[in-house]
């Protein structure tokens, strides 16, 4: 899997980082959303410069321009419901992409720690032979990536996979390498230091979910 973290370097993406990490900000969930989405917009330039592109000539006012532009299909597909805000940044970079959405959520069936990845509703595109391109906020254990991932390669074959998360833990990036196809790509904009006992991402930034939408049932 080739791994890309985007905060190695310091950019304005560090900056949204930190805001959506901050509690004294982070609870204005509009700021959160867009700050999410802010971040989304950043990871899908930079990824553009993997795509391929092709040669065509564009008629101005004034005359011909040669240029390039984009010559992929992509699918994006974003795990609900807390992938909603950077599927929308995506979107806004890549206005021509088909959607998908599925839902995965953490089942705990003896009301313990212990749970497994319920994998429910889907309205997806045809990935076959596309770049897909599979948004979620949190990479924590990432159990709820390969169990989508599983889910979608039973519609087809993506010529090329992108997996995109916000904040990663290394527990769960060794867990995508050892269940993923080797030619993944992983874009990630943090690594944090791992997971608490309960399995969520320390230092984090809490439910991203639940900062976006507000707390679930």
């Amino acid at each position: 899997m080739q791994i890309h973290n985007l905060s190695d370097n310091n950019s304005i993406l560090n900056h949204f980082l930190a805001q959506i990490r901050d509690v004294k900000i982070h609870h204005d969930s509009m700021r959160f959303r867009r700050n999410i989405e802010r971040i989304g917009e950043i990871m899908a330039y930079e990824l553009s410069k993997t795509l391929r592109y092709k040669n065509v000539e564009i008629q101005t006012p004034l005359g011909i321009k040669e240029t390039t532009v984009i010559n992929e299909q992509l699918v994006l597909c974003s795990i609900l419901r807390a992938g909603l805000t950077l599927h929308q940044g995506f979107l806004n970079y890549f206005d021509n992409a088909e959607n998908g959405f599925i839902s995965a959520f953490r089942h705990h069936p003896n009301n313990d720690d212990n749970f497994e990845i319920k994998v429910e509703y889907q309205a997806v595109a045809d990935i076959n032979n596309k770049n897909l391109l599979l948004l979620d906020p949190m990479l924590a254990t990432g159990q709820s990536i390969v169990a989508v991932f599983n889910e979608l390669v039973h519609r087809g074959t993506p010529k090329e996979i992108h997996i995109v998360v916000v904040i990663a833990t290394p527990e769960g990036v060794a867990h995508l390498e050892k269940h993923l196809p080797e030619n993944c790509h992983l874009w990630i904009a943090a690594l944090d230091a791992g997971l608490d006992s309960k399995n969520y991402i320390v230092p984090g930034l809490g439910d991203a979910g639940d900062l976006a939408y507000g707390k679930k049932l």
